[in-house]
Protein backbone atom coordinates (compact mmCIF):
# COMPACT_ATOMS: atom_id res chain seq x y z
CA UNK A 1 0.00 0.00 0.00
CA UNK A 2 1.80 3.80 -0.77
CA UNK A 3 0.19 7.11 -0.35
CA UNK A 4 1.56 10.63 -1.02
CA UNK A 5 0.47 13.40 1.23
CA UNK A 6 0.85 17.17 0.07
CA UNK A 7 0.29 20.52 1.46
CA UNK A 8 -0.09 23.71 -0.44
CA UNK A 9 3.47 24.13 -1.47
CA UNK A 10 2.98 26.37 -4.06
CA UNK A 11 1.40 29.61 -1.37
CA UNK A 12 4.18 28.76 1.00
CA UNK A 13 6.35 29.20 -2.13
CA UNK A 14 5.29 32.52 -3.13
CA UNK A 15 5.48 33.51 0.49
CA UNK A 16 8.87 32.58 1.03
CA UNK A 17 10.10 33.99 -2.36
CA UNK A 18 8.55 37.57 -1.59
CA UNK A 19 10.25 36.90 1.97
CA UNK A 20 13.30 36.41 0.89
CA UNK A 21 13.39 39.02 -2.14
CA UNK A 22 12.25 42.35 0.05
CA UNK A 23 14.79 41.18 2.93
CA UNK A 24 17.67 43.87 3.17
CA UNK A 25 20.20 41.08 1.95
CA UNK A 26 17.91 39.15 -0.55
CA UNK A 27 17.69 35.39 -0.50
CA UNK A 28 15.50 32.24 -1.63
CA UNK A 29 15.57 29.04 0.16
CA UNK A 30 17.52 26.34 -1.28
CA UNK A 31 14.71 24.14 -1.02
CA UNK A 32 12.92 25.54 -3.90
CA UNK A 33 15.88 24.42 -6.20
CA UNK A 34 14.19 21.08 -6.76
CA UNK A 35 11.42 21.47 -8.58
CA UNK A 36 11.08 18.73 -11.87
CA UNK A 37 13.52 20.57 -13.96
CA UNK A 38 15.63 21.37 -10.66
CA UNK A 39 15.40 17.28 -10.00
CA UNK A 40 16.69 16.94 -13.40
CA UNK A 41 19.54 19.22 -13.23
CA UNK A 42 20.56 17.81 -10.25
CA UNK A 43 20.81 14.46 -11.58
CA UNK A 44 23.79 16.03 -13.55
CA UNK A 45 25.14 17.25 -10.82
CA UNK A 46 25.43 13.82 -8.68
CA UNK A 47 27.20 12.64 -12.01
CA UNK A 48 29.72 15.49 -12.17
CA UNK A 49 33.39 14.64 -11.64
CA UNK A 50 33.77 17.28 -9.50
CA UNK A 51 30.82 16.33 -7.10
CA UNK A 52 32.19 14.15 -4.46
CA UNK A 53 28.91 14.12 -1.98
CA UNK A 54 26.68 11.65 -3.43
CA UNK A 55 29.61 9.13 -4.10
CA UNK A 56 31.13 9.40 -1.23
CA UNK A 57 28.10 8.58 0.94
CA UNK A 58 26.88 5.85 -1.46
CA UNK A 59 30.36 4.61 -0.57
CA UNK A 60 29.56 4.62 3.00
CA UNK A 61 26.24 2.87 2.28
CA UNK A 62 27.02 0.15 -0.07
CA UNK A 63 30.24 -0.96 1.95
CA UNK A 64 28.87 -0.25 5.63
CA UNK A 65 25.24 -1.36 5.35
CA UNK A 66 25.49 -4.33 7.46
CA UNK A 67 27.51 -2.59 10.01
CA UNK A 68 25.12 0.51 9.90
CA UNK A 69 21.78 -2.22 10.29
CA UNK A 70 23.67 -4.20 13.37
CA UNK A 71 24.09 -0.87 15.03
CA UNK A 72 20.70 0.45 14.20
CA UNK A 73 19.15 -2.74 15.35
CA UNK A 74 21.45 -5.77 16.41
CA UNK A 75 18.08 -8.10 16.71
CA UNK A 76 17.13 -6.87 13.28
CA UNK A 77 13.37 -6.99 14.18
CA UNK A 78 10.50 -4.21 13.02
CA UNK A 79 10.67 -0.69 12.99
CA UNK A 80 10.38 2.01 10.61
CA UNK A 81 12.26 4.12 8.32
CA UNK A 82 11.06 8.29 8.22
CA UNK A 83 13.69 9.86 5.51
CA UNK A 84 13.40 13.47 5.44
CA UNK A 85 14.63 14.72 1.74
CA UNK A 86 14.17 11.53 -0.24
CA UNK A 87 15.09 12.77 -3.37
CA UNK A 88 15.19 10.06 -5.79
CA UNK A 89 15.79 6.89 -3.08
CA UNK A 90 19.24 6.33 -4.78
CA UNK A 91 21.27 5.64 -1.51
CA UNK A 92 18.10 4.80 0.06
CA UNK A 93 17.70 1.90 -1.77
CA UNK A 94 20.29 0.15 -0.60
CA UNK A 95 19.40 0.36 2.92
CA UNK A 96 15.69 -0.79 1.93
CA UNK A 97 16.85 -3.89 -0.45
CA UNK A 98 19.24 -4.86 2.42
CA UNK A 99 16.89 -4.92 5.17
CA UNK A 100 14.14 -6.60 2.81
CA UNK A 101 16.68 -9.32 2.06
CA UNK A 102 17.32 -10.01 5.79
CA UNK A 103 13.83 -10.67 6.07
CA UNK A 104 13.24 -7.35 8.24
CA UNK A 105 9.82 -5.86 8.71
CA UNK A 106 10.27 -2.30 7.78
CA UNK A 107 7.80 0.46 6.24
CA UNK A 108 9.23 3.20 4.61
CA UNK A 109 8.08 7.26 5.11
CA UNK A 110 9.43 9.46 2.22
CA UNK A 111 9.80 13.26 2.89
CA UNK A 112 10.58 15.84 0.31
CA UNK A 113 8.91 19.41 -0.64
CA UNK A 114 9.30 18.13 -4.50
CA UNK A 115 6.21 16.18 -4.97
CA UNK A 116 7.25 15.26 -8.48
CA UNK A 117 10.45 13.23 -6.95
CA UNK A 118 8.28 11.93 -4.63
CA UNK A 119 5.63 10.56 -7.45
CA UNK A 120 8.84 8.62 -9.12
CA UNK A 121 10.16 7.12 -6.19
CA UNK A 122 7.35 6.00 -5.03
CA UNK A 123 6.60 4.08 -8.62
CA UNK A 124 9.93 2.66 -8.70
CA UNK A 125 9.69 1.23 -4.94
CA UNK A 126 6.72 -0.49 -6.00
CA UNK A 127 8.08 -1.79 -9.36
CA UNK A 128 11.27 -2.99 -7.10
CA UNK A 129 10.09 -4.04 -3.73
CA UNK A 130 6.58 -5.56 -3.99
CA UNK A 131 4.66 -5.14 -0.27
CA UNK A 132 6.75 -2.58 1.09
CA UNK A 133 4.40 0.05 2.59
CA UNK A 134 5.33 3.67 1.71
CA UNK A 135 3.75 6.51 2.74
CA UNK A 136 5.21 9.98 1.22
CA UNK A 137 4.58 13.50 2.20
CA UNK A 138 5.02 15.98 0.00
CA UNK A 139 5.49 19.04 2.51
CA UNK A 140 8.13 21.00 4.56
CA UNK A 141 10.45 18.82 6.66
CA UNK A 142 9.26 20.86 10.06
CA UNK A 143 5.13 20.19 8.72
CA UNK A 144 5.84 16.71 7.63
CA UNK A 145 7.06 15.36 11.31
CA UNK A 146 3.96 16.52 12.58
CA UNK A 147 2.30 13.35 10.97
CA UNK A 148 5.11 10.71 11.96
CA UNK A 149 3.82 10.08 14.90
CA UNK A 150 0.57 8.78 13.04
CA UNK A 151 2.43 6.52 11.05
CA UNK A 152 3.15 3.61 13.70
CA UNK A 153 4.15 3.30 16.77
CA UNK A 154 7.37 0.99 16.42
CA UNK A 155 10.69 1.89 16.37
CA UNK A 156 11.69 4.56 14.30
CA UNK A 157 14.92 5.05 12.33
CA UNK A 158 15.37 9.12 11.18
CA UNK A 159 17.31 9.09 7.65
CA UNK A 160 18.88 13.03 6.84
CA UNK A 161 21.39 11.97 4.00
CA UNK A 162 23.05 14.29 1.60
CA UNK A 163 24.36 16.39 4.36
CA UNK A 164 20.76 18.57 3.83
CA UNK A 165 21.62 19.54 7.53
CA UNK A 166 23.97 22.09 6.11
CA UNK A 167 21.88 23.86 4.19
CA UNK A 168 20.27 25.29 7.47
CA UNK A 169 22.38 27.98 9.95
CA UNK A 170 23.33 26.78 12.97
CA UNK A 171 20.27 27.50 15.05
CA UNK A 172 18.21 26.16 12.73
CA UNK A 173 19.83 22.97 12.35
CA UNK A 174 19.50 22.64 16.04
CA UNK A 175 16.12 23.45 16.31
CA UNK A 176 15.15 20.82 13.63
CA UNK A 177 17.26 18.57 15.27
CA UNK A 178 15.31 19.35 18.70
CA UNK A 179 11.88 18.18 16.72
CA UNK A 180 13.03 14.96 15.04
CA UNK A 181 13.98 14.57 19.01
CA UNK A 182 10.56 15.69 20.09
CA UNK A 183 9.59 12.76 17.35
CA UNK A 184 11.60 10.15 18.93
CA UNK A 185 11.28 7.84 22.35
CA UNK A 186 14.56 6.57 23.88
CA UNK A 187 16.68 4.15 21.62
CA UNK A 188 15.34 5.40 18.53
CA UNK A 189 17.87 5.84 15.84
CA UNK A 190 18.92 8.78 13.59
CA UNK A 191 21.23 8.62 11.01
CA UNK A 192 22.69 11.56 9.13
CA UNK A 193 24.74 12.20 6.44
CA UNK A 194 27.09 15.02 7.39
CA UNK A 195 30.16 16.85 4.62
CA UNK A 196 33.49 16.87 6.71
CA UNK A 197 35.90 20.02 6.33
CA UNK A 198 38.88 19.52 3.79
CA UNK A 199 40.98 20.55 1.50
CA UNK A 200 39.09 23.87 -0.04
CA UNK A 201 39.70 23.70 -3.56
CA UNK A 202 37.55 19.83 -3.11
CA UNK A 203 34.84 22.11 -1.80
CA UNK A 204 34.75 24.62 -4.13
CA UNK A 205 34.96 22.92 -7.03
CA UNK A 206 31.80 20.91 -6.37
CA UNK A 207 29.99 24.32 -6.44
CA UNK A 208 31.22 25.55 -9.44
CA UNK A 209 32.69 23.13 -12.11
CA UNK A 210 33.96 23.95 -15.51
CA UNK A 211 30.86 22.70 -17.54
CA UNK A 212 28.43 25.36 -15.38
CA UNK A 213 25.74 22.39 -14.28
CA UNK A 214 25.75 24.01 -10.25
CA UNK A 215 25.55 27.61 -12.61
CA UNK A 216 22.18 26.07 -14.51
CA UNK A 217 20.53 24.68 -11.32
CA UNK A 218 20.95 27.99 -9.27
CA UNK A 219 19.48 29.89 -11.98
CA UNK A 220 17.08 27.41 -12.56
CA UNK A 221 15.42 29.48 -9.52
CA UNK A 222 14.89 32.02 -10.97
CA UNK A 223 13.31 29.94 -14.03
CA UNK A 224 10.96 28.70 -11.57
CA UNK A 225 9.90 31.98 -10.18
CA UNK A 226 9.25 32.64 -13.70
CA UNK A 227 7.23 29.70 -14.67
CA UNK A 228 5.86 29.68 -11.08
CA UNK A 229 4.59 33.06 -10.21
CA UNK A 230 4.65 34.61 -13.08
CA UNK A 231 8.04 36.89 -12.44
CA UNK A 232 9.73 38.18 -15.82
CA UNK A 233 13.96 37.94 -14.56
CA UNK A 234 16.02 37.86 -17.35
CA UNK A 235 18.27 35.06 -16.53
CA UNK A 236 21.01 36.60 -18.70
CA UNK A 237 21.77 39.19 -16.42
CA UNK A 238 22.40 37.42 -13.04
CA UNK A 239 25.55 35.49 -12.88
CA UNK A 240 26.52 32.39 -10.21
CA UNK A 241 28.72 33.21 -7.54
CA UNK A 242 30.39 30.87 -4.93
CA UNK A 243 32.64 30.99 -2.40
CA UNK A 244 33.93 28.67 0.31
CA UNK A 245 35.19 29.87 3.96
CA UNK A 246 37.30 27.31 5.84
CA UNK A 247 37.40 29.37 9.17
CA UNK A 248 33.71 28.73 9.55
CA UNK A 249 33.25 25.76 7.19
CA UNK A 250 30.61 27.43 5.31
CA UNK A 251 30.13 26.73 1.29
CA UNK A 252 27.86 29.85 -0.13
CA UNK A 253 26.14 30.64 -3.66
CA UNK A 254 25.35 33.70 -4.49
CA UNK A 255 23.03 34.87 -8.10
CA UNK A 256 24.34 38.78 -8.86
CA UNK A 257 22.36 40.94 -10.57
CA UNK A 258 24.77 42.52 -13.35
CA UNK A 259 22.78 45.68 -13.41
CA UNK A 260 20.18 48.28 -12.12
CA UNK A 261 17.21 46.05 -12.44
CA UNK A 262 13.19 45.79 -11.82
CA UNK A 263 11.51 42.71 -11.38
CA UNK A 264 7.97 42.23 -11.36
CA UNK A 265 6.30 38.69 -9.64
CA UNK A 266 2.27 39.02 -10.11
CA UNK A 267 2.10 36.48 -7.78
CA UNK A 268 3.28 38.51 -4.95
CA UNK A 269 1.67 41.50 -6.29
CA UNK A 270 5.35 43.14 -6.05
CA UNK A 271 8.12 44.62 -7.76
CA UNK A 272 11.66 44.04 -6.32
CA UNK A 273 14.39 46.57 -7.41
CA UNK A 274 18.27 45.15 -7.76
CA UNK A 275 21.05 46.92 -8.02
CA UNK A 276 24.11 46.61 -9.84
CA UNK A 277 26.22 43.88 -8.81
CA UNK A 278 23.75 42.87 -6.01
CA UNK A 279 23.58 39.35 -4.62
CA UNK A 280 20.76 37.17 -3.68
CA UNK A 281 21.81 34.35 -1.60
CA UNK A 282 20.83 30.79 -2.87
CA UNK A 283 22.72 28.31 -0.97
CA UNK A 284 24.54 27.36 2.59
CA UNK A 285 25.97 24.30 2.46
CA UNK A 286 28.27 23.92 6.06
CA UNK A 287 30.91 21.31 6.48
CA UNK A 288 31.72 19.89 10.05
CA UNK A 289 34.43 18.64 11.58
CA UNK A 290 33.70 15.38 14.39
CA UNK A 291 34.10 18.24 17.62
CA UNK A 292 30.84 19.71 15.82
CA UNK A 293 28.75 16.60 14.72
CA UNK A 294 29.17 15.67 18.94
CA UNK A 295 27.83 19.13 20.00
CA UNK A 296 25.33 19.05 17.48
CA UNK A 297 24.33 15.71 18.96
CA UNK A 298 24.12 16.20 22.31
CA UNK A 299 22.84 19.56 22.33
CA UNK A 300 19.26 18.54 20.16
CA UNK A 301 19.15 15.32 22.34
CA UNK A 302 20.99 12.61 21.05
CA UNK A 303 24.00 10.83 21.45
CA UNK A 304 26.55 10.14 19.01
CA UNK A 305 26.78 6.32 18.86
CA UNK A 306 28.95 5.48 15.66
CA UNK A 307 30.65 7.13 12.85
CA UNK A 308 30.82 5.77 9.10
CA UNK A 309 33.38 6.75 6.74
CA UNK A 310 34.49 6.93 3.30
CA UNK A 311 38.16 5.65 2.70
CA UNK A 312 39.53 9.08 1.81
CA UNK A 313 37.29 10.94 5.17
CA UNK A 314 35.86 13.03 2.92
CA UNK A 315 32.28 12.61 4.02
CA UNK A 316 30.16 10.70 7.32
CA UNK A 317 27.10 8.77 8.30
CA UNK A 318 26.97 9.56 11.77
CA UNK A 319 24.45 7.15 13.42
CA UNK A 320 22.88 9.34 16.38
CA UNK A 321 20.81 7.43 19.60
CA UNK A 322 17.86 9.08 21.28
CA UNK A 323 18.74 9.61 25.01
Amino acid sequence: MTSVKTSNLMDQFAQDVGQGLSASVKSIPSKYFYDENGDKIFQEIMEMPEYYLTKCEHHILENSKREIINAIDPGKKCFDIIEMGAGDGYKTKIILRYLIEMGCDVQYMPIDISSDGLQKLKSDLEQEFSGLKVEGIAMDYFEALNHVENFSCRSKVFLFLGSNLGNFNHQEAIDFLKVIASSCVTGDKLLIGLDLKKDPSIILNAYNDKSGITCRFNLNLLERINRELGANFNIKEYIHFPMYDPQSGKAISYLISLKDQEVTIPANNMVVHFKKWEPILTEISQKYDLDMIREMASISGFQVRENFFGEKEYFVNSLWERI
